[in-house]
């Protein structure tokens, strides 16, 4: 079976978002909106295997369109938490650029299958 990319991207976001999660409660002793990143951050991924496993073409692109949103709202947690000092540049930049990317394929996916 070929590799999904989209899958295994957002899976791996989804990893390096369980990490930081994990730092930030443990060093930064911040829970409210490091739970909101936890929580958007890993549902991207949830929902893509959801849409990779749906029965039809429109489930699939709802599914996918729900992951974007997830996606837009983990780079919003991602910001807020760099401009408030809880993440490092060196923390922040690649992360992001992650963020982005998935977006970006998100985006793609979602107007192919609309169309």
């Amino acid at each position: 079976m070929k590799d999904n990319i989209v899958v295994s991207k957002s899976f791996a976001f989804s990893v390096s978002i369980v990490r930081m999660y994990q730092s930030l409660i443990a060093e930064k002793r911040e829970f409210t909106l490091s739970k909101q990143l936890l929580r958007s951050g890993t549902s991207i991924g949830a929902n893509i295997e959801e849409a990779v496993g749906g029965v039809s073409k429109k489930e699939f692109t709802v599914k996918m369109a729900i992951a974007y949103k997830e996606a837009r709202e983990t780079k919003y947690w991602l910001r807020l938490l760099y401009a408030t000092d809880y993440l490092t540049n060196d923390q922040f930049t690649p992360i992001l650029a992650n963020c982005e990317e998935l977006l970006k394929i998100l985006y793609s996916i979602i107007n192919t299958s609309r169309n």
